[in-house]
């Protein structure tokens, strides 16, 4: 199982950010994908997740109608669309396999969120 994040970066309050997975070694478009964050000195935190065919996604209560996960399943690929971000966004975000709680992750990419 191989997870590439991509596109995290520095980004201003109020600004916007379009992260990436890119997946190989397992049949993607037979698993549900979630994204998580962990943030500087605290735990792993769950932000979003969409089932196998992207007719149902999920997302936590910090990120409600700010975030929006999708996927491309024919390019093996997982997407959060990151909007009105807020200092408290600042993480590393993960993609991972699976639902909450969630056993297999990428490497990250970091986003951080300061003026």
């Amino acid at each position: 199982v191989q997870l590439v994040e991509s596109g995290g970066g520095l980004v201003q309050p109020g600004g916007s950010l379009r992260l990436s997975c890119s997946t190989s070694g397992f049949p993607f478009r037979m698993y549900a994908m979630s994204w998580v964050r962990q943030a500087p000195g605290k735990g792993l935190e769950w932000v979003s997740s969409i089932y196998i065919d992207g007719t149902a996604t999920y997302n936590g209560v910090t990120v409600e109608g700010r975030f929006t996960i999708s996927r491309d399943n024919a390019k093996n690929t997982l997407y959060l669309q990151m909007n009105s971000l807020k200092t408290e966004d600042t993480a590393v975000y993960y993609c991972a396999t699976g639902l909450w709680p969630i056993t297999t992750k990428g490497q990250g990419t970091q986003v951080t969120v300061s003026s």
